[in-house]
C-alpha cells in the first residue's frame, strides 16, 4: 500500500497545536503515514538555526537532505494547522516534473502583529511569496535541490522562503483550499487545511476565528482519557 511521507514542525511554545494537527490527521487520512517531526534537537544535529518566529523556520528546507535526495514528501507547519479532509487527496496530486508544489498566496497582511496577547507576540511583515513555504510537496530528487544542497541546509531565511534557488517554472501549484489562512483571506467553508498563522484558537484573541470550533473539538479529542492533571 502507498505510504504518505509527511514532515511537520514542532515548537514547544505551541505544543497543543501539533497534537491538534495530528488528531485531525488521524481522523481524516485513509493511507498509512510515515511521520517525521522536525524538532529543535534535529536542528541542532544538522547545525540549522531558526531565524523566524518558530523553531523549524529554516529546518523545513533540509527535507530533501533528510530524504537522501530521493522520492517525494509533504511538509506542513503542523503546529498551527488543522486538516479537514483526507491527506491522501493531496498526496495523489503530485506533479513529477516540478521541484516543489505550493499554494501560491499573493496578499499583503492585514495584521502587522501576530500571536496577540501571548508571549509569542511578534511582527508579521508582508514579503514576496509569503506563506508559500508553510505547505510544500517536495520532489526531493530534483536537480535544483541537489545542486543547491548547501544553501538548503544553511542558507539565509529570506532566500529560502522565497524559493530563490528555483526558476518559476520549477514551482508547481497546490489549490488554495490546502492553505487557508483565517482573517487574512476571505472565508472559505471548503478549506481542506486551515492555517491559523496569526494565532491558534487556543489563544484568547483568536478563539472565535473561522473554523475555531473544529480546532477546539480536536483538542478535546486529543485530551481524551485524561482524568486529571497531576501536580
Amino acid at each position: 500500500m502507498e505510504r504518505i511521507r509527511l514532515f511537520v514542525g514542532q515548537d514547544a511554545r505551541e505544543a497543543c497545536g501539533l497534537h491538534v494537527f495530528l488528531e485531525s490527521l488521524w481522523k481524516h487520512t485513509s493511507l498509512p503515514v510515515d511521520l517525521t517531526v522536525l524538532t529543535p534537537k534535529l536542528g541542532e544535529q544538522l547545525n540549522i538555526q531558526s531565524d523566524g518566529t518558530n523553531a523549524f523556520s529554516t529546518l523545513r528546507f533540509a527535507i530533501p537532505h533528510l530524504m537522501n535526495y530521493a522520492g517525494h514528501a509533504i511538509f506542513m507547519d503542523g503546529a498551527d494547522m488543522m486538516l479537514r479532509t483526507d491527506l491522501a487527496e493531496l498526496w495523489t496530486s503530485i506533479e513529477l516534473n516540478t521541484a516543489v508544489q505550493v499554494v501560491k498566496h499573493d496578499y499583503q497582511t492585514k495584521h502587522p502583529m501576530k500571536y496577540l496577547g501571548t508571549t509569542l507576540e511578534a511582527g508579521n511583515a508582508s514579503y514576496p511569496r509569503k506563506n508559500w513555504s508553510s505547505v510544500v510537496i517536495w520532489n526531493c530528487g530534483h536537480g535544483a535541490h541537489v545542486r543547491n544542497r548547501e544553501q538548503l541546509l544553511h542558507g539565509d531565511g529570506r532566500y529560502l522562503h522565497r524559493f530563490s534557488w528555483l526558476e518559476d517554472k520549477e514551482i508547481g501549484e497546490i489549490h488554495k483550499d490546502w492553505n487557508h489562512i483565517p482573517r487574512e483571506l476571505p472565508a472559505n467553508p471548503n478549506a481542506k487545511l486551515v492555517h491559523f498563522s496569526l494565532g491558534l484558537p487556543g489563544f484568547e484573541h483568536y478563539r472565535h476565528d473561522e473554523h475555531s470550533h473544529e480546532w477546539q473539538g480536536h483538542l478535546k479529542s486529543a485530551a481524551r482519557g485524561l482524568q486529571y492533571f497531576g501536580r
